[in-house]
């Protein structure tokens, strides 16, 4: 068996050639990934539902828009917890309900109550959902070329301006990436 590198903590941006319309434009923040496959979810699909809707306690927790995003196409009856930990808390100092996936961004147990983590959350995102592949089926993907590889900020979990995210991350980029940022909505239409 092929060892996986891991990818966990960085994000895989939709190139304009990925077809599935689940994933048009998507940057997804991998939350897990190993030989056993990859979990992530998208951060740049808010969905007109206010998080105080679903999880009334933490909806003064969540940044700006304060409405639920669609993490992905499965498991959309579930929702995950991500937040910034300014500092990126070490281990000893993590606050309870929240776990480390990389640097600052971890995953929150939405079954704890809100309060422990207050004083700590700089951002909060909630999903409904999230984007899973099977073993090797996500490094298929990238041989490909679905999916450009890159490494994350933890302002990108938090984005108030999430339809922009495509455009800004690829923007950010040292390289021809940089160039994919102006790739027309509608080649058609170009």
């Amino acid at each position: 068996m092929t060892e996986v590198s891991s990818l966990t903590g960085r994000l895989l941006v939709a190139t304009p050639a990925l077809a599935d319309p689940n994933f048009d434009r998507a940057v997804v923040l991998l939350l897990d990934h190993d030989e056993e496959g990859s979990l992530g979810v998208v951060l740049n699909r808010p969905t007109p539902v206010d998080v105080g809707d679903i999880l009334e306690g933490w909806a003064d927790l969540a940044g700006e828009p304060g409405v639920v995003f669609q993490g992905g196409p499965v498991s959309l009856d579930s929702a995950l917890g991500v937040a910034v930990i300014p500092g990126g808390a070490s281990t000893e100092s993590a606050p309870l309900g929240w776990r480390r996936v990389h640097g600052a961004i971890g995953l929150v147990d939405l079954e704890a109550p809100p309060e422990l983590l207050a004083s700590a959350v700089g951002s909060l995102r909630i999903f409904a959902g999230y984007a899973g592949w099977g073993p090797g089926q996500l490094e298929d993907e990238l041989v490909e070329g679905a999916w450009y590889v890159v490494e994350s900020e933890p302002g990108d979990v938090s984005s108030p301006s999430p339809e922009r995210l495509w455009r800004s991350v690829l923007r950010r980029q040292r390289n021809e990436l940089a160039m994919v940022a102006t790739y027309p909505d509608d080649p058609s239409l170009n």
